[in-house]
């Protein structure tokens, strides 16, 4: 079972959750008001520190392809996480994306966000598999830009089916933590799982920092499972 954990903001916690077990960091790179944004700058300054002890994943809700590719420009992940509006993003746009990326980049790996919300969940999985190197599953909150970052579950049932007739790997996020993710592997039965909002410990003036212990403690969880 692999784990990947968001959002990294500074070089020590990334350091942290690398050795915690991680095997996936994600970064907020964006000035959007995303839930732990960072500067571009600041992300590539983590994903440079990272090399070689765990995969950089670095997300984007931008429409704008230009846009998502000066962002892999600038901090130069291992993964881009493609977490915008899938309507705005579609199929046709993440091939192109890929027909201009992969040369540039050889070997980065591109990771679709499926919005869970309902059964037309599969037919978006569908739809994307040609053009994208892996599945995230995420529940969508109205108050939180693009797909993920909602800190609630979805249905599993749906997930569970998309592992089952899907040919990439999927990770599963949306709500989860050390408490809950050994019976959502248990129904779902992902590649991998994700966790943000739950592995988080808020800061008594707004944001967060990584818990590094509640991390521990859901690497623990989820290998166990």
């Amino acid at each position: 079972m692999k784990i990947q954990i968001y959002t990294m903001q500074t070089v020590s916690e990334a350091i942290a959750a690398a050795e915690a077990g991680v095997d996936y960091l994600g970064l907020t790179p964006s000035n959007r008001g995303l839930p732990g944004e960072i500067s571009f700058a600041t992300a590539r300054e983590i994903a440079d520190a990272l090399k070689g002890k765990a995969s950089r994943v670095a997300l984007s809700v931008e429409s704008d392809l230009a846009a998502i590719a000066d962002m892999v420009a600038a901090v130069r992940p291992d993964v881009l996480h493609l977490c915008g509006d899938i309507t705005l993003v579609t199929p046709d746009h993440v091939r192109q994306l890929r027909e201009t990326l992969l040369p540039l980049y050889p070997g980065l790996g591109i990771l679709q966000a499926i919005p869970m919300t309902g059964p037309e969940a599969l037919d978006h999985a569908a739809a994307f598999e040609p053009y994208c190197d892996s599945f995230i599953l995420d529940s969508v909150a109205a108050h939180i830009g693009g797909i993920g970052a909602a800190g609630v579950t979805h249905d599993w049932s749906l997930s569970r089916a998309i592992v089952e007739r899907s040919r990439l790997p999927v990770i599963l996020a949306g709500g989860l933590g050390p408490d809950n993710v050994a019976a959502a592997i248990a129904a779902v039965k992902p590649w991998a799982v994700d966790s943000l909002t739950h592995t988080n410990k808020p800061l008594p003036e707004g944001g967060f920092r990584k818990d590094i212990d509640r991390i521990k403690a859901f690497v623990t969880a989820a290998r166990a499972a």
